[in-house]
């Protein structure tokens, strides 16, 4: 029992897990982020190919 008491209060006196979250907020952020710009970006991709397509020609081919 003195050892899980031990092991115990060496974890709360440990700086790794407000480290952990703090690097988990970062990666939630980066996340966001980028699936942000993915969204802007796709959006803008899909413009321009629509774009294109309507400016081809639709005839048939010789």
């Amino acid at each position: 029992m003195k050892a899980f008491v031990c092991r115990a209060k060496c974890l709360l006196k440990s700086e790794d897990g407000p480290t952990a979250t703090e690097y988990a907020v970062m990666l939630a952020l980066i996340i966001v982020v980028a699936l942000g710009a993915i969204t802007g970006l796709g959006t803008t991709v899909d413009t321009v190919f629509t774009n294109a397509d309507a400016s081809l020609p639709t005839g048939a081919a010789p």
